[in-house]
């Protein structure tokens, strides 16, 4: 194992965390990234990239990959594992996995989150083909296609009236008899000639072996009935994985950390970025940005405070 300590630790190798790691690694500071999953976050489920500048299009694993070697070109460590636990003594945090502990004078939390799933059978095998969690991001892929869309919420209605300009129909499918969202997206779902709304329907079953052909639904009362869609886009909710480092960033009702401008936490030398934190759009370009500015706020904060 490589020498412990280092200027910065980043915990969470998606796009966010490696390029907190780049812009670190710029400044000639010595950082480790530790991931517990998968190089990319959730970039890396994604067949087709299209929003990225200057890149026409590139798969999310790809992608990733290319920011990894970038980083570890450059000089950057690189250690699976789970963090359970993050102290501060003086100026010093500690970081321990399951594998050991890692000292450093600044941290970056780029945890990122989970979406909900359906958890039912061949979900795992059609995400990434057919399955999706993210309208902007591939809504575009499926225009003039028919659309499954499952959720209630405010996110669910958002993604309606965005796929609704790709699709030719979208079938928003909730589990419950109504929404759950602001009455003006509600209103707004419903001014939709292309948006068809099913009420008290849950998914059963996923049809496809290679790539989604249709989605099983049954109905409260017992009836069941499939759409023969080649997309399902899930909008049933996301989970931040914060809990560990609540003590020292704050986080809001949903579990995601508060930023300041800088992306800074109430603990002198953490910082936060991407998707785990409370801001509005989560796409990939904002995880770079956040990278960014985390890494630049850390790295002023060497400055100023290890000379």
């Amino acid at each position: 194992m490589q020498n412990n300590n280092y200027d910065c630790i980043i915990i969470g190798g998606g796009v966010a965390g490696m390029t907190a790691a780049l812009y670190c690694l710029r400044q000639n500071r010595t950082v480790t990234i530790i991931e517990k999953d998968t190089i990319g976050g959730q970039i890396s489920e994604s067949p087709r990239v299209e929003n990225f500048p200057t890149i026409e299009t590139i798969s999310g694993t790809e992608l990733a990959d290319r920011l990894f070697n970038q980083i570890t070109n450059a000089g950057a460590n690189f250690e699976f594992g789970n963090v359970v636990g993050l102290e501060k003594n003086g100026d010093i945090f500690t970081v321990k996995t399951e594998f050991g502990e890692f000292y450093s004078k600044t941290v970056i939390l780029a945890t990122g989150l989970v979406h909900r799933k359906l958890n039912i059978e061949n979900e795992e095998n059609l995400i990434g083909h057919g399955i999706s969690f993210c309208a902007l991001c591939d809504g575009a892929f499926y225009k003039g296609e028919e659309i499954a869309l499952i959720g209630d919420g405010n996110t669910a209605l958002i993604y309606a009236l965005l796929l609704s300009g790709y699709a030719k129909k979208v079938y928003l499918v909730t589990m419950f008899d109504r929404f759950f969202g602001d009455a003006s997206w509600v209103s707004a779902v419903k001014e939709k000639n292309n948006i068809e709304i099913i009420h008290n329907a849950t998914t059963t079953a996923l049809i496809g072996k290679d790539e989604l052909s249709g989605v099983e639904f049954t109905k409260t009362n017992g009836e069941k009935f499939t759409l023969n869609v080649k997309a399902l886009f899930e909008a049933i909710g996301q989970i931040p994985k914060n809990d560990t480092f609540k003590h020292l960033a704050e986080v809001d009702e949903k579990g995601y950390f508060v930023r300041n401008e800088d992306l800074s936490t109430k603990t002198p030398g953490l910082f936060v970025a991407g998707d785990c934190t409370n801001k509005q759009v989560r796409q990939l370009t904002t995880a770079a940005n956040d990278g960014a500015i985390a890494a630049t706020s850390a790295c002023n904060y060497l400055q100023l405070n290890f000379k």
